[in-house]
């Protein structure tokens, strides 16, 4: 079938449009998030604003002003930033069916996590996107969500429970990886679901010379905040499944809250500092998000179970290839055996010896550190096999 025989061309192109796409929904976003900070009230100013801000870029001078609600009439050019938000969402979601849903046996269900089918695995894929959305939004729309720091907790609580639910039912790489596809499903969900259709009844308002309701702006700056808060996180998560000393832990949820707490900070210093915050009000960001940052890396790499594998195992060379040999070679060689591939993943061969030396670093990371390789563990590798392979490589010199 044609769409099988190109599915990397397809894929390229579509993470290339992803990337594109997402770019333009970030600095978008993150440009008016700052001008909405950096808005002044100068002396004079009508009171029908609620600030300007003169700014210069590319040697020209900008004046942006600030409507409190709406200009009295509606203007003649209006430009209207979604389609960034909403193809994004609709090439990532492309690209979680192709990658994700088409590879479901390796990629999507452990039978180690959970041995369920790779049908039922993405029924609960899409209803933990839908779910995800739904959630959230009936947590703004309810009494907590007239409360901003209860509401940043309570979101940040229903994210570390989404990355339990998920790290219990798929793989670590496709777990750590929903939790960025619900975010983002929910940031998109912001835009498509209240922040277009609030300007809509703006407009519509102006069009039929009536005073457009405060509330609309109110709500929809409260889900514009929310995204803007989300963004670094997200951006993160996303490409996770490149590294397994993230998705490879037991503790998903908890490398998760440090992931989202860090990116929030960081971004919490960019916002104060275009408000035009001095002093202490921009000082603790930075040194904050990296003791938390330093305290994350002790917590992913300070791994008894693995520290202390070549003190209890004696592994030869070749007992190591024979190990690789039998459980990894399958893909990784010249020639793979395996239907899915036509040549070895990452062109990271290690049918001889002195390849398995080369790549020595990478087998550590995905089949030591964790369990990411044999993808959904195909070839069976057990548990002792792994820390054998594992002492076998930190006696190397």
């Amino acid at each position: 079938m044609w769409l099988f025989e190109n599915l990397d061309w397809i894929s390229l192109a579509l993470r290339w449009f992803h990337v594109i796409t997402a770019i333009a929904w970030i600095g978008s976003s993150f440009y008016f998030i700052a001008l909405d900070y950096g808005l002044k009230r100068p002396p004079g100013i009508p009171k029908e604003l609620l600030g300007e801000q003169w700014s210069v870029h590319g040697g020209g001078f900008y004046h942006i002003q600030k409507y409190k609600v709406a200009p009295s009439h509606m203007p003649q050019n209006l430009v209207w930033y979604k389609y960034e938000s909403y193809f994004t969402w609709i090439s990532g979601f492309a690209l979680l069916a192709m990658v994700y849903y088409l590879g479901a046996d390796s990629l999507l269900v452990d039978p180690n996590v959970n041995p369920i089918s790779k049908e039922t695995a993405i029924v609960t894929s899409l209803i933990f996107i839908i779910g995800g959305w739904i959630a959230y939004d009936l947590m703004c729309r309810s009494p907590i969500g007239k409360n901003p720091i209860i509401l940043g907790a309570a979101l940040l609580v229903f994210i570390v429970i989404a990355a339990i639910l998920a790290s219990s039912v798929f793989s670590g790489r496709a777990a750590l990886l929903h939790v960025g596809v619900i975010t983002a499903s929910i940031m998109t969900g912001n835009v498509f679901f209240i922040i277009i259709p609030n300007q809509k009844k703006v407009v519509k308002d102006l069009l039929n010379q009536k005073q457009p309701s405060p509330h609309l702006g109110l709500q929809a700056k409260q889900r514009s905040t929310h995204n803007n808060y989300l963004t670094l996180p997200v951006v993160l998560v996303m490409i996770s499944n490149h590294y397994p000393i993230l998705f490879g832990h037991q503790y998903i949820w908890l490398v998760t809250l440090f992931l989202f707490v860090i990116g929030a900070i960081i971004r919490h210093f960019f916002n104060a500092h275009h408000q035009g915050l001095h002093g202490v009000q921009i000082l603790w960001q930075w040194p904050l998000a990296f003791t938390l940052a330093i305290f994350l890396l002790a917590f992913l790499y300070h791994r008894p179970e693995i520290s202390n594998l070549s003190h209890e195992h004696s592994v030869s060379e070749d007992q190591a290839f024979a190990i690789v040999s039998e459980r990894c070679v399958v893909c990784h060689a010249q020639k793979p055996q395996h239907p899915d591939h036509d040549a070895p993943p990452l062109d990271i061969r290690l049918d001889n010896k002195k390849y398995l030396k080369r790549h020595a670093d990478a087998v550590f990371s995905q089949a030591v550190l964790s369990n990411a390789m044999p993808p959904a563990n195909e070839t069976l590798m057990t548990e002792e096999e792994r820390k054998q392979l594992g002492s076998w490589i930190q006696q190397l010199p």
